[in-house]
């Protein structure tokens, strides 16, 4: 049955509860386009109603505001948006006890969760991450016992004296490498800052046999 009076001669209170039982109504199963008939409005609103509570919960649903402007009523703040950032830019989801092994939204909405007690939508953390200059990104899987100094070290003295050697003797330098099998495989893309392959450290994989 359609909506018999108009929407915008409601008071804002009674549209803030109708906004809430149409957006209720749409994670029901029902149809925008019938809803939209069935409430008296154009379908637009009811996809902007859907974007508010999306990004912000019922809290999105209250009106009596203007449009949201970039950096306006954001749902986290400026301290803890620079948190969750450095956080995900410095470590991985399982050095936190986090149920993942890469930075998903789903990953960062629960550190989201779990530091700030806010509950975010994964489009909400989308926005976020984009707005960070935060990308999808195939990381690099690396050693927990990899020493960089004595890798570095090696590369400057020893396998320059192993060169100039084996160029003296008319040898060649092969590399070898070896298969391993490891059940903490990084397969999918982590979120991480635009430019700056994610690491993710890992225990050497034990050599198949």
């Amino acid at each position: 049955m359609a909506l018999t009076c108009d929407f915008r001669k409601l008071s804002v209170t009674a549209q803030a509860e109708l906004r809430r039982i149409a957006v209720n109504m749409v994670l029901g199963g029902m149809k925008r386009i019938e809803l939209a008939s069935a409430v008296g409005v154009n379908r637009r609103f009811i996809g902007e109603w859907m974007t508010a509570y999306e990004r912000n919960g019922e809290a999105g649903l209250a009106g009596g505001k203007r449009e949201r402007r970039p950096g306006e009523q954001k749902a986290l703040n400026t301290r803890q948006e620079a948190m969750i950032r450095r956080i995900v830019a410095s470590k991985c989801p399982d050095q936190l006890e986090l149920p993942f092994a890469l930075w998903t939204r789903e990953a960062v909405g629960q550190l989201i969760a779990r530091k700030t007690g806010i509950t975010l939508f994964l489009t909400a953390i989308g926005t976020y991450l984009a707005a960070w200059h935060f990308t999808p990104q195939k990381p690099i899987r690396r050693a927990t016992e990899r020493n960089e100094a004595a890798i570095e070290n090696w590369l400057k003295r020893d396998y320059p004296a192993i060169a100039r050697r084996a160029k003296k003797e008319g040898a060649e330098i092969h590399w070898a490498d070896e298969t391993g099998v490891s059940n903490q495989a990084n397969y999918g893309r982590s979120s991480a800052p635009r430019g700056q392959t994610p690491v993710i450290p890992r225990p050497p994989a034990a050599p198949s046999r």
